[in-house]
């Protein structure tokens, strides 16, 4: 790799006209302490749907490149560059295909810039600008898509603070969102969605045992999203245990712009959410319960619904409800697995999905799924993934298909100081 890159190096400097010996110096003065990245990612995903004539076959390759660096010798001023290309080696899937025969798999065919930024951090503070993956707590609201292979980024400008321990503040302000989309555009279903949405997070780590989070997600033209969470682990004899309890509520936007493919003139939103959840690990063995509410539209205009989360790790691997019901949702899980140390770890949920209010014909069972996934790291570089999913529908009602899916994914990931 050290060849290669300084190979490129010095033709690009004999093409400038230079020496290489200067130029090279040159540019040691720019950037320092360069670290390249390489993730290579093909996967296989099946999707046989009952409203589907035909099953999905889509087997594509994720290639991401990525480069971080120290800037003109400043203590605390960094860059990153990111490129990821999503290749797919078979059509037979929809928006691939666009014959209307085949479900959708969310990987288009695209080439694209995914983070560029530069940064800045001193006695505790951080500034960042640019392009970034974003992922707040477990992603239910900000998120960076990372299953879908060209994942979702954020231009923004980001200030952290640090200083005190175990406290963390971030504000920011985002005037665009990179979708996992390959469609030109704007809007919430295309490549870009421009916006000027304000994020406000902070969190105080009390304990092991608890850790207290507060956010106000302000998403222009569609709501803000302010809430609470409580996080924490404890050990009870060998047994770790971890919970989740959270509560927010969705309002009218308090940011609006008529430019905004979002805009509405009487945008009205007002609902509820809150997750319960507990964890549990003892010699292996995994176990856990959990509970979340995504409360119905009421008199606002959607149930509530998180546009720019990591969705498909939220409510079912089948992706059934990557937007939320008018009647709302309630999702009642149970997970068991086992961890089999250096032979992988293996784990098992079952969802029960009910909406939050009867629909107009008088129903409420939204089906339910059940889903397995098997990890295994080959080796230090390279990983294995086995997934799959089974979703039954519940009332007719609902339109919603059976659906069953599966993954085999390998995970290859490379980084290098040069």
């Amino acid at each position: 790799m050290r060849k290669v890159g300084l190979s490129l190096t010095a033709a690009t400097l004999l093409v400038a006209g230079m020496s290489s010996m200067a130029s090279a110096n040159a540019l040691e003065n720019i950037i320092s302490n360069p670290k390249v990245s390489l993730e290579i990612r093909p996967r296989y995903e099946y999707v046989d749907q009952d409203n589907k004539p035909d099953e999905a076959s889509a087997l594509t390759v994720r290639t991401a490149l990525g480069l971080n660096a120290n800037l003109f010798d400043v203590d605390g001023l960094g860059a990153q560059l990111q490129v990821i290309n999503v290749a797919n080696l078979t059509n037979d899937y929809a928006p691939e295909d666009k014959s209307g025969r085949y479900p959708v798999v969310a990987d288009e065919s695209q080439t694209r810039v995914t983070q560029a930024n530069v940064s800045y951090s001193t006695n505790g503070f951080a500034v960042i600008v640019g392009r970034k993956m974003v992922v707040l707590d477990n992603a239910r609201f900000i998120g960076n898509v990372g299953w879908r292979q060209m994942p979702q980024t954020y231009d923004l400008a980001a200030l952290i603070y640090n200083g005190v321990e175990n406290l963390s503040l971030l504000g920011a302000y985002v005037w665009n969102v990179n979708r996992i989309f390959a469609t030109d555009g704007n809007g919430p279903l295309n490549k870009h969605m421009k916006t000027g949405s304000v994020l406000l997070h902070g969190a105080y780590k009390v304990a092991p045992e608890l850790t207290i989070t507060a956010y106000d997600y302000m998403v222009e033209n569609f709501a803000d999203h302010i809430g609470i969470r409580l996080t924490g682990k404890v050990d009870l004899n060998g047994v770790k245990v971890g919970y989740t309890a959270e509560y927010a509520v969705q309002n009218d936007p308090s940011l609006d712009d008529e430019d905004d493919p979002l805009y509405s003139p009487n945008r009205k939103q007002d609902t509820e959410y809150y997750n319960v959840a507990v964890n549990a690990t003892y010699s292996g063995f995994i176990g856990g319960l959990g509970f979340e509410h995504l409360g119905d539209k009421g008199s606002g205009d959607f149930a509530f619904w998180t546009p720019l989360a990591t969705l498909h790790a939220m409510n079912g691997w089948a992706d059934m409800f990557l937007k939320t019901p008018p009647e709302g949702l309630e999702d009642f899980t149970i997970k068991l697995g086992y961890n089999f140390g250096e032979y992988g770890k293996i784990i098992g949920i079952y969802h029960s999905f009910n909406a939050d209010t009867d629909n107009s014909a008088g129903d409420d069972d939204l089906g339910n799924e059940i889903d397995i996934a098997y990890k295994y790291k080959i080796n230090k570089n390279l990983g294995l993934l086995l997934k799959y999913a089974n979703y039954s529908s519940g009332d007719d009602s609902f339109n919603k298909p059976d659906t069953t899916k599966y993954w085999i994914q390998l995970d290859y990931k490379f980084s290098a100081s040069l």
